[in-house]
């Protein structure tokens, strides 16, 4: 991954080739092999509360649910994930929303937002 200060991240897309991806809140799977797709949602999610983006959309097609699968299991454990569930738009549940904890200055502890111990709210229908 790139520096915190870029606003694009650096990947490798099936056949090694590095791939920029926008941090914007939008990331579309459809490129990606399932197995490099949560150490990548996992980077993104990352990147994007470093830079206080906290509303996502993660694209990762109808199909037969593999990637849905894959994302929704790496959201679950991720800490900075507030909340997420399926879009209610067009896209239906092709794509997931996905809603971030705001950033704070660490505690005295220095423990980051969602830590053990803080209850998620997942929404949306599950397969």
């Amino acid at each position: 991954m790139s520096p915190a200060g870029d606003e694009h991240e650096a990947d490798e897309v099936a056949g090694g080739e590095p791939v920029e991806l926008p941090i914007d809140g939008v990331l579309d799977l459809h490129q990606f092999l399932p197995r490099e797709v949560a150490e990548l949602v996992r980077d993104y999610l990352d990147a994007c509360w470093q830079r206080g983006v906290l509303d996502l959309r993660i694209i990762h097609g109808k199909g037969i649910g593999n990637l849905r699968r894959i994302v929704h299991a790496t959201l679950e454990r991720h800490p900075a994930v507030e909340s997420f569930g399926l879009a209610t738009d067009a896209s239906g549940w092709g794509a997931t929303l996905v809603r971030l904890r705001p950033r704070a200055e660490p505690g005295p502890t220095g423990a980051n937002p969602g830590s053990a111990g803080e209850e998620r709210r997942d929404h949306g229908p599950e397969e």
